[in-house]
């Protein structure tokens, strides 16, 4: 049977994840300036007093939210197994996986967006996003140094250059998905189109490092 302060510290773990999971949304639809921790609040079954005591102020409602959002797809990439795979696979497997998790999380584009505007003001006050960029190339550097050892990839290329490739054409397509829709009557998300660009991506990742 659990203990009573084992069921309270679940509680406070639900209750935390819950105004994580509201505030999110209420962030990336109205931007940190326009949402409101009263609106928050009302959508959870929690008060604003409660919402202060877990995170503070509505600053560290909001930087603990870009915690989640980023340690989200950091957490993804240590768990991708391509450790057994030719670098040329992992690579693509790599940004394929980044590829789905840009997709299926279009909060995630809009808060870095949203920060972005603010200067990334609010990330530089994070301990936990300091510490993110290692996360953020460890996979792909173990993948580019196979490469280069084995002759496959070029060696003027370090993770970071290839890491923001893979952003730009991942957040692009999410980002600016209506106003290229308007322009030229394309929808960077029609899933008919899905494939074609998944693989676009890898086959541009793997032209540029292989060639020599």
């Amino acid at each position: 049977m659990p203990t009573e302060s084992a069921e309270r510290r679940r509680d406070a773990e639900r209750t935390r994840a819950e105004i994580l999971d509201v505030a999110s949304r209420e962030f990336a639809d109205q931007g940190y300036a326009g949402a409101r921790v009263n609106e928050i609040a009302a959508k959870t079954r929690t008060t604003k007093r409660m919402l202060y005591y877990y995170f503070g102020s509505k600053e560290g409602l909001y930087i603990a939210v870009l915690e989640r959002a980023y340690s989200g797809i950091r957490a993804r990439e240590q768990e991708l197994d391509v450790d057994h795979l030719d670098p040329v696979e992992a690579v693509r497997q790599l940004a394929e996986l980044t590829f789905d998790h840009h997709e299926s999380h279009p909060d995630f584009i809009r808060l870095v967006s949203i920060e972005n505007i603010h200067n990334a003001e609010h990330i530089g006050r994070s301990e936990v996003l300091s510490k993110l960029a290692n996360p953020a190339l460890d996979v792909l550097t173990r993948i580019l140094r196979r490469g280069r050892a084995d002759g496959t990839f070029r060696d003027d290329v370090d993770a970071l250059d290839v890491h923001m490739m893979i952003s730009a054409f991942c957040v692009f397509r999410t980002a600016n998905r209506y106003t290229f829709n308007a322009i030229f009557e394309r929808d960077m998300l029609d899933p008919g189109r899905r494939e074609h660009y998944r693989k676009m991506l890898g086959d541009l990742l793997v032209e540029y490092l292989t060639a020599h």
